[in-house]
């Protein structure tokens, strides 16, 4: 596939396409059952508005997070939307049995043709003894380690091409590339693409060398952004998947109408983050909970290196900062992650990031 196919086009006045990853957060006072309704809305507004796509995280055992299996909401959002590119930012490989993710996908597939990406991770996206609940395994070491073996795995599975004599090569993925099947006859094997998601150097090593996409979580390791995509490039071989490297990277992106109003939010979703680093995960604080909270001085620290990191502020002001990590990236993608107390204070986020880059107005498609 050539790296244009993957960029899509450009709309508006951005330099590269704008995506969204959603965590599907959970604020005070609000429930699962409202973020998800939330991301539904999103979603929607992102496909009218001209957002490339829509990925959902997974993460485990975090209150404040309802985005626990990607699949399912994933179905949902593909029967809530029309044209928009869905898919996972990502599924955590050594947290499932690859068959398991290639019939999932390959379902999410025969839902939505030709709108489905498979990102995979290989961090657990949870604590270790929920790791250990996931896995039902003692070796949480051996996930990661094994990392490429089940890529190679689950690849095989989603190409349904086991060789001859392999222990699986009567087992088929269903559905699958052995049933989509065109008009006459004809087969069409297209599967989700697979992409890489990372926050170090092993899998942007790992996805150059073997010529797939590659994603790096610039909003919680930004200080490795620049190496590991330089890494990543450098590594880079042309495959049957991709002919050229294609990074995107996950920025956390807050624009709301009056800057006072977005600093009052990323602080209160830079509270939620210092409870789960600290192992009290709870719901994201209200941005007047964070106001009368004392921060210690290492907290403070803490807030203002994780803030370093979020653009946020009007929506002028967001998009300049977009615009300068893209050109010191040189990232082919923006992914914006927001994280605020309330679902329409995200909600209007995007709206206001939209109108920044002066993304076209579309209608939704009947679905």
């Amino acid at each position: 596939m050539a790296a244009d196919e993957i960029r899509g086009d450009t709309a508006g006045t951005a330099p590269v396409p704008l995506s969204v990853l959603d965590l599907a957060t959970v604020g005070a006072g609000h429930t699962a059952t409202d973020a998800l309704r939330t991301s539904v809305e999103i979603a929607r507004l992102a496909e009218t508005r001209g957002f490339h796509r829509y990925w959902v995280a997974e993460h485990h055992s975090m209150p404040g997070v309802a985005s626990t299996s990607p699949a399912v909401i994933l179905a949902h959002l593909a029967a809530h939307t029309a044209r928009i590119r869905l898919g996972s930012g990502g599924v955590m490989l050594p947290n499932h049995a690859p068959l398991v993710i290639a019939e999932q996908f390959g379902t999410l597939e025969a839902m939505a043709p030709g709108r489905i990406d498979l990102g995979l991770g290989r961090a657990p996206g949870t604590d270790g003894a929920t790791a250990a609940a996931l896995r039902r395994t003692d070796r949480l070491n051996e996930g990661a380690d094994d990392f490429p073996q089940q890529l190679a795995e689950l690849t095989r599975f989603l190409d349904d091409d086991f060789p001859d004599g392999h222990p699986y090569a009567r087992i088929h993925a269903v559905p699958g590339p052995v049933q989509a099947t065109a008009p006459g006859g004809v087969q069409d094997p297209h599967r989700p693409p697979v992409w890489l998601l990372g926050s170090s150097g092993f899998s942007a090593r790992l996805a150059g060398t073997l010529g797939l996409p590659f994603a790096f979580a610039h909003h919680f390791s930004a200080q490795n952004t620049i190496p590991a995509l330089d890494l990543y490039r450098e590594s880079f071989t042309p495959s049957e998947a991709l002919d050229a490297p294609y990074a995107l990277i996950g920025v956390s992106a807050l624009a709301t109408d009056d800057e006072k109003e977005a600093r009052r939010q990323v602080m209160a979703a830079a509270l939620n983050m210092i409870r789960l680093r600290t192992g009290r995960p709870g719901l994201v604080p209200t941005p007047e909970e964070a106001e009368a909270y004392e921060f210690s001085p290492m907290e403070r620290e803490f807030i203002d290196s994780w803030n370093a990191n979020v653009v946020h502020g009007t929506a002028d002001e967001v998009r300049a900062g977009l615009d300068d990590l893209q050109k010191r990236t040189g990232a082919d993608e923006l992914m914006l992650t927001s994280h605020a107390h309330s679902g329409d204070v995200r909600l209007r986020s995007y709206e206001l990031i939209a109108d920044a880059y002066e993304l076209p107005q579309t209608r939704t498609a009947q679905v």
